[in-house]
């Protein structure tokens, strides 16, 4: 998560590791987040909570991790490195992503 939110801030953006992995899917994960939190632009979303929820969703969609982790994990996280806010939107916009993702797969 860190990695990823430092990426969003450096001007020769050149990724390792995950990091690159993770953003040769932002387009996806964005569309995701955009349509998870409609009400929030994914350009205005708190940058912390923006790397969070990339990482999640991710970890979600294309790692297929064990989703009560991912989520439990993506809120702990909110709640150490983000604002007051920030676990209660990164808990319903993921909640949203697993209805939207639930759907498309019937």
């Amino acid at each position: 998560m860190q990695k990823l939110y430092t990426w969003d801030f450096i001007t020769d953006k050149k990724p390792t590791g995950e990091v690159r992995t993770i953003i040769s899917k932002m387009k996806v994960i964005d569309k995701l987040i955009a349509r998870s939190a409609p009400n929030r632009p994914v350009g205005q979303i708190n940058k912390i909570d923006l790397a969070i929820l990339r990482l999640a969703i991710f970890e979600l969609i294309i790692n297929k991790e064990p989703l009560k982790v991912i989520i439990d994990e993506a809120i702990e996280l909110g709640k150490q490195y983000g604002s007051d806010s920030s676990s209660s939107f990164i808990n319903g916009a993921l909640g949203q992503v697993v209805k939207l993702k639930g759907k498309s797969e019937h």
